[in-house]
């Protein structure tokens, strides 16, 4: 998976898939509880993380009466579950990286249902702390190379606090420090560009190189954990072939 924004992209492809098939709601309703409690209550404006799960609510064309709901659970104004935001690590095939977020209510189901899912898929799970050390935040942005010149986006995005940009395939890839995001964001939009993707991410620090074979068993397992309905989020350091990324698209 050399280059974040590769992954990425196939990422919001399966999301935009999954959304079609209503399997994808269920999290973001969780998510976007979670953010209402946690993160400073409902106004978006106020409450960064609840406008990241906003956007990705929107899309991938989650209904609005489903997002109000959501956010009503999170106020109290409805009743709803008590979750747990836990983050599980260990080793995939190949000795790749793996963390996995997870919102639960059911701590006991969940860890039980890590385990299970880490051995089927020839991995296993590790101590809190075994892997984590390995990634970082970031926010991350990503534009097509056809719509600005690198120079010119480098200005841009550079004055405003951006951390690293560079071309990875057809498209750059801006990194920032979470805080910065939102600034780097709006600085680029201000300029009427399109962004392909924007998120914030659990970047590794250093990609492990697989063969094609373990490849796709460290995608299968990544596909068996984010089919689990308390599995948020899924980041893993190995470094897929692009033949293997292309068979995805």
């Amino acid at each position: 998976m050399s280059g974040h924004s590769k992954w990425a992209g196939i990422k919001h492809k399966k999301a935009a898939i999954d959304a079609q098939r209503g399997k994808i709601f269920s999290k973001l309703t969780r998510e976007i509880t979670v953010a209402v409690r946690t993160g400073g209550g409902a106004n978006p404006e106020t409450n960064f993380r609840l406008r990241m799960v906003l956007d990705k609510a929107k899309g991938c064309n989650m209904p609005a009466d489903n997002i109000k709901r959501a956010i009503q659970r999170g106020t109290g104004e409805l009743p709803g579950m008590i979750v747990e935001e836990i983050t599980y690590e260990g080793y995939g095939p190949g000795g790749v990286a793996m963390l996995v977020e997870t919102m639960t209510d059911n701590k006991n189901r969940t860890i039980s249902e890590m385990r299970r899912i880490f051995s089927r898929g020839g991995g296993n799970m590790g101590e809190s702390g075994c892997v984590a050390w390995m990634f970082a935040k970031k926010g991350c942005l990503s534009i097509d190379k056809n719509e600005i010149g690198e120079d010119e986006l480098l200005e841009i995005v550079m004055e405003v606090g951006a951390e690293d940009l560079k071309l990875e395939g057809d498209v750059y890839e801006i990194t920032t420090q979470p805080q910065d995001f939102d600034t780097v964001k709006e600085a680029i939009l201000k300029k009427g560009l399109k962004l392909k993707f924007t998120e914030i991410s659990m970047i590794p620090q250093n990609y492990i190189k697989v063969d094609a074979s373990t490849a796709r068993t460290v995608l299968n397992l990544i596909e068996a954990l984010e089919e689990n309905e308390d599995v948020q989020n899924v980041y893993s350091n190995a470094d897929i072939p692009d033949e293997i990324m292309q068979e995805m698209q």
